[in-house]
């Protein structure tokens, strides 16, 4: 299968399935002498895996990473970084009642159509169960970009069904705003504000008892980057953010800035106006931020705000209509462990894509102009 890999200067390739016995990820191009363990790997595998909370699938997979190579007495060498992770609790048994029956939403039969064959158990490849290896390979991606000039990637939910949260500023949340409650406790919506996450919570809740799912908004900012990163044309940033959120399951839509809202704007209302920095600098910056930090798809050096509109979850036991794989009419109802909403899980899904892009453009501009 093609298109395994991503990214150019900073290039990652994945392999494994759902219900295979790992998933790995293979990392080209990180420079030698960046800090990296095997627990900062974790803390990212563990905000995305399964069994977490009571609003998320209970399959329990402890996915612990495995460095494999590329990283010797803590610090990376410059070679090829390996990092596997075992799968522990498939149930391939809850799939085979329905191996030769299209489930509605999701890539049974464009998978027959392309290959001829597919991987029934949980959906192989085109499963999200293959993204902990992505998320593996954005922890190396934050270490890179943190340790380069100080950036970091955080998301949040910011929309679940019609609960939307109030976020005035989205450059200002931080981990633990996303991570954590007021008093300490587990976030597990991690949406940071705190009176629509409750209300997303008991949403979800309310679906999930229906027999049904419900969709919503991740929010994703880059704080910190610097101005001058991204091609002038076919690999613009903004375009190579959009086909790396694109690329995860469920996503059928990505906006930046003000994004969609723009149809509405004249030109006087669109413009971002450029005004000194407030720290005396000769840095620029722009008194608003309707750009989302991108202009002619180079990096502005203001913050990046993207939002990812991810679909529900298809796999529902509720009793649905499809045909079966030599089209015969009959339905389908999912059983197994699935997550009534996508979006508590999605979180460091998206940080990973969109650290991994950052990351490979730092390393194109460093290499084009030596900084």
């Amino acid at each position: 299968m093609a298109g395994n890999s991503f990214g150019q200067a900073f290039r990652v390739t994945t392999a494994g399935e759902s219900h295979g016995p790992a998933n790995v990820v293979i990392i080209d191009g990180c420079p030698p002498g960046l800090p990296l363990e095997e627990t900062a790997i974790q803390r990212d595998l563990d905000r995305r895996r399964p069994g977490q909370s009571r609003i998320v699938t209970q399959r329990q997979e402890a996915d612990r990473a495995e460095i494999l190579s590329g990283v010797f007495e803590g610090v990376t060498t410059g070679t090829a970084i390996s990092i596997l992770v075992k799968n522990q609790d498939q149930r391939s048994r809850d799939y085979s009642g329905i191996k030769d029956k299209y489930r509605p939403g999701h890539a049974d039969h464009s998978y027959d159509a392309k290959y001829g064959r597919r991987d029934y158990r949980g959906g192989g490849r085109s499963s999200a169960r293959e993204t902990v290896a992505r998320v593996a390979a954005g922890a190396v991606a934050k270490a890179l970009i943190a340790d380069a000039f100080g950036g970091n990637v955080i998301g949040y939910v910011k929309q679940v069904g019609d609960i939307v949260a109030s976020v005035s500023q989205p450059e200002l949340v931080n981990l633990c705003d996303v991570e954590q409650l007021a008093d300490g406790s587990a976030n597990i919506i991690r949406c940071p504000d705190a009176d629509a996450g409750a209300k997303m919570i008991t949403l979800i809740e309310t679906v999930r008892k229906a027999g049904d799912s419900i969709g919503g908004i991740a929010e994703i900012v880059v704080n910190h980057l610097p101005a001058g990163l991204g091609e002038p044309v076919f690999d613009k940033l903004k375009a190579d953010l959009g086909k790396a959120l694109f690329s995860l399951p469920a996503v059928l839509g990505v906006e930046y800035g003000v994004g969609f809202g723009c149809a509405t704007l004249r030109g006087t209302e669109n413009n971002d106006v450029f005004v000194p920095s407030d720290d005396g600098s000769s840095k620029l910056r722009t008194q608003t931020n309707r750009h989302g930090g991108m202009l002619g798809g180079i990096s502005s050096g203001m913050p990046i705000v993207l939002r990812a509109a991810v679909k529900p979850t298809s796999s529902l036991p509720t009793e649905q209509a499809t045909v079966t794989t030599d089209g015969q009419a009959t339905t389908i109802r999912t059983t197994g462990r699935h997550d009534p909403c996508l979006l508590p899980r999605f979180i460091p899904m998206a940080e990973a894509m969109i650290a991994i892009v950052i990351a490979d453009h730092y390393l194109r501009w460093r290499g084009q102009t030596g900084r």
